[in-house]
């Protein structure tokens, strides 16, 4: 099992195959390699071990954010 976090997608640079994702309003480098579609900013991403695995829609990944904050508020 793996545990991925969504991340929005703020800034791509395609030269170097990256994105700059925010997460719970932190941001981060994320390889991009993986990813055969098109990505645009806005757009959110499942990021695991520091790459992106997949595209995923606003409210897959909102509601995976609000999973995320609960888990956090609770430890």
């Amino acid at each position: 099992m793996c545990i991925g976090v969504p991340g929005m997608v703020i800034e791509i640079n395609t030269d170097e195959c990256w994105a700059l994702v925010e997460t719970l309003g932190v941001r981060n480098k994320a390889g991009i390699i993986l990813i055969d579609e098109e990505i645009n900013p806005g757009d959110y991403l499942m990021i695991h071990a520091g790459n992106a695995i997949g595209k995923i829609s606003p409210e897959d990944a909102l509601a995976t954010l609000e999973l995320w904050e609960e888990i956090l508020d609770a430890g």
